[in-house]
């Protein structure tokens, strides 16, 4: 995983970059350093990759380590997963990019070997942590089309699209000279070339020879040491794979049309054995009607029992529609195992790594286009294993995404307690068989869960702390709706085409474990948590309607005088009164006029029996209103002391009262602004109706996949790029003359104009009187709030990434409407003259306005019913550029101030024990001390941040975040004890700004290049924890904090783990003495330089890889790290044994030489006196 190089940006340095930071000029405003002391510093934050989850996006390959006991997956897009144990699973990515075609596995050796499309084989060291590519090779004349690495063997032989078969040293990763030609292998007679290599084994009793299979159906048996063809066995179709028997006298063939073909090896002129497993035995005794090809056959003996035969494919071609089926050969019986999806491969998962020995098959793993299943073959029935891994994300698609770090603790077991009960039955009872691998011992201890909302409008709930991913519990939402069981009692869901039940947004509350979801269908869910299960007789309904004013160019005809249009002021009290005289009725449909008064979704009317664990309080629904369909919700948020939800769309926002089943606000957007809001806009004129095209989740044509159906509205129909680069730009440009276009329409209205229009207060207020009494159960609220008339498919912002991606509204239409985009309740000072802080709600819009409103609320729950419920719009807080993304409040030392909760009794329970539990409700924040600043509003928009000073709204820090780009995700997070501004832009960049300074402390280009998936789904957490969908099917997750970097090794699991590779087959006495068992060959003999010469330089290129023995030793740790540490040292100890010796052998040649030349010279001189010399 690799950490990215960070920009660290000076600490105190802001102030000076007036463009992008500024601290406030005005009078009388505290200096930085004399509000709030940060302690947060750069040195705090970098950014890497932690750990990738789900299933493997396209995959296309794998393998089986049966001694480690670790699966391998290889995908179309270059990347690995590699799976042991519960918890122990990595990511690794090949640079190139290109489809792994072939995985080996040096069996217990800790070492991978994969094959690209590219024509490149790289060599993988599973002895570290974070394994990495030790060496490459690149073939430059000849395509791979098959690999074999024999067990025990350091030679890897390689089949090409040519026919020829090379061989290649994994230990050097250099090629051998020897070489087997395609067209030595074949008949010399042949006059056509027998296409590329799609098998090679040995034979299980004999090393010395290797069996080829050719495309065209041509099987050849060549003899390694004399290097030439002992057999050649040829079939009139086409060869996909080969198996051979244990005793290597026999192997099976699979062919194209269905067939298994038995050959015995030193019988070629004939198949020994023909069988059609699929294909009807016709009675005239001709051949059986040819079937779909046999992708791949396994052939596995027992000791004690029939072989098994384990295929793929070969089914009847009159088998239309029919799922993929793997079939499974025992004895005389045949089982036909559907799967849910096709088959791409399958390993026959045996008791024995030699292949010489009776394999005693266990089980079976299969890899499908979207799942990975695991058949027991010891139990009658043939059942599949208990799958420990998180590869059901993508069961539907995922349309929503939020992160909880840092979560109450009992939450994790009670979520347990409740999803337990959700688990399928008939699982095998033996345990999951892909066990190696040790789980990481990391210091992260704290909760974390993951929400997923998808498309079905199922919402998933994760465990996701220590680096792993269990599902918790599951909550259909969909069940609170009828279903349509035929085409012609579709329901009326006329917003969204595909997928009405799809999760658009939710909102969760830890503490109080209050859920509010919001759809598609323009419907709101609020769900209590529950331990008991209940039958609800009767789902609660509240119907609202949220009208929009009509001009007079386009009112339509409702059959009769038209009904001049009222200011919103004039709106009644009650809700009871705001019945219009001239429409329709609830619930009609009339064919002559336009549909009114209609839910997208009916509500089941049957009793619901509801589960322990999330169950129905409220549903809410918008209807349709004089033909135009209900706008979808943007925003929602939920205040659970008063029982409050607020949601708002395109056309304003509505407060209900979940408890009592009530719509106490509908309010439009104009309504927040007061008269003197300079940036009050002026009402757009109305547009025809338009039929909408689609939802978060509709369908296209049939070339994209269901996980692509989830995009953003700026995706919209892009023309294809021709690199990442053009797609990042065009991308930003887009974005860009969108914001332009908004910009260019931010033109103030006239006053007089717009008090012709509307008539706004300065802190308007609407009462709703709420009655005492049993509640129907089918209650329609109707309060009428004449404003523009709507765009029926319109949302809000360009780059809304959890709404709608509907195309048929133009960019210009998109960005002229003022659309509710985040919500925020707390405890502050709505308006500037207030000295005490009161319940507000902070409003934010997609045109940058964030409005204060100010929330009346009875003093205790008790007379709730009693008193009705106040709501006052107290005008702009302040203007950003760009929509709003995200609002928090601070206190003056910098905390965080959580909007306020209730904590959690089961609804379920008796009153006594609610009573305890309400008496436990957090206390209210202290109240201000007047004429001081004692709150801080952090508000973040597409474009900017600001920190607001409260109550005195001074903006007192700015920062830029971006011009050229935008803002797609802000959260203020919690990080080292203190907080800060966490921001995700759409060109990639992940920033963190701190607070309520608004210095920069992290910026990095992290993307590399901007995806609709991603931009959707990213959501920041507390203490520096991140992810999003890097696929349709894979969850990323990211840490931005220095402290986790720096533990990573710590908290990841050890794939390698010394294990003793089991014995060999006993040969026994009378094989022993008369030859027979397995004969091993000497490749080297065969296949070193001085045997076979050197290969050419041309044929293939050499390249180093970057995971080095010397950064492994830097990379591992743990007791796998000092083992391999160990082995290192002992190597270089060893290799410096023989430096040594060789020195000592040199040292006492060079002795010995001088020796005798000594001697020499002491001959020679000996009878010669002095004088002589």
């Amino acid at each position: 995983m690799k950490k990215f190089n960070i920009r660290k940006v000076l600490d105190g340095l802001t102030a000076a970059s007036s463009s992008s930071s500024s601290a406030t000029a005005q009078p009388g405003t505290p200096r930085e350093n004399e509000v709030v002391q940060e302690t947060l510093q750069s040195e705090h934050f970098q950014l890497c990759k932690t750990v990738r989850h789900g299933f493997p996006y396209q995959p296309c390959s794998m393998a089986f380590d049966p001694v480690q006991k670790i699966l391998a997956v290889g995908t179309q897009t270059g990347a690995l997963r590699l799976f042991g144990g519960a918890g122990v699973e990595c990511y690794c990515q090949h640079e190139s990019g290109s489809a792994v075609i072939q995985l080996q596995f040096l069996i217990n050796e800790g070492a991978l070997v994969s094959a690209l499309a590219d024509d490149s084989i790289h060599l993988w060291n599973l002895r570290q942590k974070i394994p990495a590519i030790l060496h490459s090779l690149k073939f430059n004349r000849e395509r791979i089309t098959y690999c074999h690495l024999p067990f025990q063997s350091k030679w890897l032989y390689i089949g090409s699209e040519r026919g020829n078969i090379h061989i290649v040293n994994v230990e050097s990763f250099t090629l051998s000279g020897y070489v087997i030609m395609w067209n030595k292998a074949i008949e010399l007679s042949s006059k056509t070339h027998p296409g590329p290599v799609v098998h090679i084994s040995d034979n299980p009793m004999d090393e010395g020879k290797l069996l080829i299979g050719f495309e065209c159906g041509v099987v050849v048996l060549w003899d390694l040491k004399s290097k030439k063809a002992d057999f050649r066995y040829s079939y009139d179709e086409a060869i996909h794979s080969v198996a051979w028997h244990h005793e290597g006298k026999q192997f099976v063939c699979s062919h194209s049309d269905g067939t298994l073909t038995t050959w015995n090896i030193r019988a070629p002129a004939k198949p020994a054995q023909i069988i059609t497993p699929h294909g009807k035995q016709p009675k005239d005794g001709k051949k059986p009607e040819p079937c779909k090809p046999i992708l791949k056959v396994e052939y596995k003996t027992t000791r004690a029992g029939d072989p098994f035969m384990v295929l793929s494919g070969g089914l009847s071609y009159d088998t239309v529609g029919r799922r993929a089926c793997l079939t499974v050969m025992h004895g005389k019986s045949t089982a036909v195992l559907e799967m849910d999806y096709p088959i791409v491969d399958f390993l026959t998962l045996c008791e024995t790594p030699y292949p010489s020995d009776f394999q005693e098959p266990y089980a079976v793993v299969v890899l499908l286009e979207k799942d990975l299943v695991v058949i027991d073959l010891g139990q009658i029935g043939y059942p599949i294993f208990e799958s420990p891994y998180p590869l059901a994300i993508h069961e539907s698609p995922v349309t929503c995404c939020e992160y909880f770090a840092d979560c109450p603790s009992e939450l994790i077991p009670a979520l347990y307690s409740v999803g337990s009960r959700q688990k399928r039955q008939g699982y095998s009872k033996k345990e999951w068989p892909i066990s190696g691998g040790n789980w990481g011992q990391g210091s992260q201890t704290y909760p974390e869960i993951i929400i997923t909302g998808h498309a079905d409008g199922s919402i998933k709930f994760w465990d996701a702390s220590g680096l792993m991913l269990q599902v918790l519990y599951k909550l259909k939402t969909a069940k609170v709706f009828e279903r349509a069981r035929g085409k012609e009692e579709k329901p009326n869901t006329d917003i969204v085409d595909e997928d009405p039940f799809a999760i658009q947004t939710l909102f969760w509350c830890p503490e109080s474990r209050m859920l509010c979801v919001a759809g598609v269908s323009a419907h709101v869910i609020i769900y209590r948590f529950s331990k008991q299960e209940v039958t609800t007789e009767v789902v609660q309904l509240l119907e609202v309607r949220m009208q929009c004013e009509f001009s007079e160019v386009d009112s339509p005809d409702l059959g009769g005088e038209q009904t001049p249009t009222q200011p919103a002021s004039a709106a009644p009290s009650s809700p009871q009164e705001t019945e219009p005289p001239n429409q329709l009725s609830a619930g009609t449909n009339s064919s002559e006029g336009p549909r009114d008064n209609i839910p997208c979704l009916q509500v089941r009317s049957s009793p619901l029996k509801q589960s322990p664990g999330y169950q129905v309080e409220l549903v809410v629904q918008l209807v349709w209103v004089s033909g135009e369909p209900p706008q979808q919700i943007t925003s929602l948020a939920v205040n659970s002391p008063s029982g409050l939800v607020v949601f708002g769309n395109s056309n304003g926002l509505a407060v209900v009262d979940y408890e009592q089943k009530t719509l106490l606000l509908n309010m439009a957007i104009s309504e927040l602004y007061s008269p003197s809001d300079p940036y009050q806009k002026q009402p757009c004129s109305p547009r025809k109706p338009r039929q909408p095209s689609g939802g978060l989740c509709d369908s296209n044509d049939g070339s994209n996949n269901s996980e692509d159906r989830c995009k953003s509205p700026t995706s919209g129909s892009t023309s294809p790029c021709n690199s990442d680069d053009e797609r990042k730009q065009n991308f930003i440009e887009k974005a860009k003359m969108s914001r332009k276009i908004s910009s260019s329409g931010e033109q103030k209205p006239e006053l007089e104009e717009r008090s012709q229009r509307w008539s706004p207060r300065s802190c308007k207020k609407h009462f709703c009187s709420v009655t005492n009494g049993k509640m129907a159960a089918r209650i329609t609220q109707k309060l009428h709030i004449h404003r523009t008339k709507s765009d029926p498919n319109r949302y809000g912002k360009d780059n809304a990434f959890t709404r709608s991606r509907s195309s048929s509204v133009t960019s210009i239409d998109r960005e002229s409407r003022e659309v509710i985009s985040s919500f925020y309740f707390c405890e502050s000072f709505p308006r500037k003259s207030d000295s005490l802080i009161s319940p507000c709600l902070l409003v934010g819009t997609t045109q940058g306005s964030v409005m204060t409103a100010a929330l009346s609320l009875p003093p205790g729950a008790d007379h709730k019913p009693q008193q009705p419920v106040s709501f006052a719009s107290c005008g702009t807080l302040v203007r950003l550029k760009g929509g709003i993304l995200t609002m928090a409040l601070l206190d003056a030392a910098g905390t965080l101030l959580p909007p306020s909760y209730e904590p959690w009794y089961d609804p379920n329970a008796s009153d006594e024990e609610k009573e305890k539990v309400r008496r436990r409700r957090p206390a209210s924040p202290p109240s201000s001390q007047e004429g001081q600043d004692t709150q801080f509003a952090v508000l973040c928009s597409e474009k900017q941040a600001k920190v607001v000073a409260m109550p005195s709204q001074t903006s007192i820090y700015k920062h830029n975040i971006t011009e050229s780009s935008f803002v797609l995700r802000a959260d203020v997070v919690q990080m080292a004890g203190s907080y800060c501004l966490a921001c995700f832009c759409a060109n990639g960049h992940i920033m963190t700004l701190s607070l309520p300074s608004l210095r920069p402390l992290l910026d990095v280009n992290y993307l590399p290049l901007t995806d609709m998936r991603i931009a959707r789904t990213f959501c920041f957490s507390n203490l520096g924890q991140a992810l999003y969908m890097t696929s349709p099917t894979e969850i990323q997750r990211i840490t931005y904090s220095q402290e986790t970097c720096d533990n990573l090794q710590e908290m990841l699991s050890e794939l390698f783990t010394p294990v003793e590779t089991p014995e060999a087959p006993n040969r026994g006495f009378f094989k022993g003495l008369f030859g027979g068992g397995a004969q091993s060959l000497d490749r080297e003999d065969l296949f070193g330089e001085t045997a076979s010469g050197k290969a050419s330089r041309s044929l293939a290129q050499h390249i180093p890889g970057p995971g080095s023995m010397e950064g492994m030793k830097g990379a591992a740790s743990g007791v796998v790290g000092d083992l391999a540490r160990a082995r290192v040292a002992l190597d270089e100890r060893g290799q410096k044994l023989g430096e040594l010796d060789e020195r000592t052998a040199a040292m006492m040649a060079s002795a010995d030489s001088f020796s005798k030349h000594a001697h020499n010279m002491m001959v020679k001189y000996k009878d010669k006196k002095w004088y002589q010399l």
